[in-house]
């Protein structure tokens, strides 16, 4: 019997995607629900998992070609055996009219192949196809155009473009999906958003002698490390709400005050930046904020965050620190209206009681729409979250 394939549903917001790795080939017994594909699209990376249990007779796409919701890319034969599938692959329909004899060749090849071969100057002749009946794939081509220089451990998902100029190489690298809308989305917030940044710097020592004091007790009763993130957004919620417009949106001429606290932590992947968001922040313990930070930043590396926990959120704070940022000046998340900065902990001289003494201080900055936020609330808001982090009490009073 003969299974379609089909891309999964993607959610409302995502029109397509892309195939960004292909793990089987036609010929290939697979078991039910493994991984046939990876598609990358504008937030996460999905895994195309096999409807049923037999072998891929069928596939019709290739890696870098786009695909979209519920599109059917191949067949499987549940009645078929490993040994069986040279000649079901044969017998399979051909996905386009076969090309006349005397062009035999160039019906070896996907378009994209063609295409791609076209641009690179490679001859599709010397190109050992790994698709069905030997068919050159896009990423065969990449890989014949990336030979003089080293190959990577892994094909990359896009091809990679050598460009001879001499003593001078370069390389022509199509952007991810996730970059391209990264992009997007940065310059709609600089051309839609009337940004201004406001700085303030907090004495870190107080919250390092609390996390030091307590952070083996924490994670031995919590199974969780006690980091300064949780903090933070901790503190980000106090400060919220004392300053409601922070955490509103503009919609069209309204302002949207929201009235719950989804707090954004950007985390670093292998695809980029994405910014899981923590829901309802205001209602979680700090050991339950750290969980999820913790669990988002082992799942982004692995590619395997939700769409529903990269969208929404109605505040940001991204740690620039992290890679030893001193100072920035962070983007706006769109449709959100502020976002906190980070940045290293670094002693620094600062007078105390007339007293010149050595500290551990960040430097924050917090960008905000000044379309619907006034400076006054901008740096009063900023100024909450530093006393609340230099007197971590006034979180446990509500000060």
């Amino acid at each position: 019997m003969l299974i379609e394939i089909k891309i999964p549903v993607f959610a409302e917001s995502v029109t397509e995607g892309t195939i960004a790795a292909l793990h089987k080939k036609v010929g290939d017994a697979v078991a039910r629900d493994e991984n046939l594909a990876d598609i990358e699209t504008d937030k996460i990376m999905l895994e195309l998992p096999a409807p049923q249990a037999g072998v891929l007779v069928e596939l019709t796409v290739a890696v870098g070609d786009t695909v979209t919701s519920q599109q059917v890319i191949g067949k499987i034969d549940t009645a078929a055996s490993a040994a069986e599938a040279a000649p079901a692959a044969a017998a399979a329909p051909a996905a386009a009219p076969a090309a006349a004899p005397a062009a035999a060749a160039e019906t070896l090849a996907m378009p994209a192949a063609k295409k791609l071969a076209a641009e690179t100057g490679v001859d599709l002749a010397g190109v050992a196809g790994s698709g069905r009946d030997g068919r050159v794939l896009k990423e065969d081509v990449a890989a014949a155009a990336a030979k003089p220089a080293a190959a990577p451990a892994k094909p990359a998902a896009a091809p990679v473009v050598a460009l001879p100029v001499g003593d001078r190489p370069e390389q022509r690298v199509p952007m991810t999906r996730l970059r391209k809308v990264v992009a997007e989305r940065l310059v709609q917030s600089q051309q839609t958003n009337a940004i201004l940044t406001t700085f303030n710097e907090v004495n870190m020592k107080p919250l390092m002698d609390l996390r030091n004091l307590y952070k083996d007790k924490f994670e031995k009763a919590h199974g969780v490390k006690l980091g300064f993130m949780g903090f933070f957004v901790k503190a980000a919620v106090h400060a919220l709400k004392k300053y409601p417009i922070i955490n509103a949106s503009v919609d069209g001429t309204d302002i949207v005050y929201h009235g719950y606290f989804d707090i954004g932590v950007a985390v670093g992947s292998p695809r980029g930046l994405v910014v899981p968001v923590i829901r309802n922040a205001d209602l979680l313990s700090l050991a339950d904020i750290e969980k999820q930070i913790a669990d988002f930043g082992k799942r982004a590396q692995e590619g395997k965050l939700g769409l529903d926990e990269l969208t929404g959120g109605t505040y940001t704070i991204s740690n620039g620190g992290t890679f030893g940022s001193m100072m920035s000046t962070p983007i706006i998340n769109p449709p959100q209206s502020a976002i906190l900065g980070m940045h290293s902990t670094k002693e620094r001289a600062v007078v105390e009681n007339g007293q010149i003494v050595a500290r551990p201080m960040m430097y924050l900055a917090q960008s905000y729409d000044h379309r619907i936020i006034d400076g006054r609330e901008a740096v009063l808001s900023l100024v909450a979250i530093k006393e609340a982090i230099e007197d971590p009490a006034r979180l446990i009073l509500d000060l």
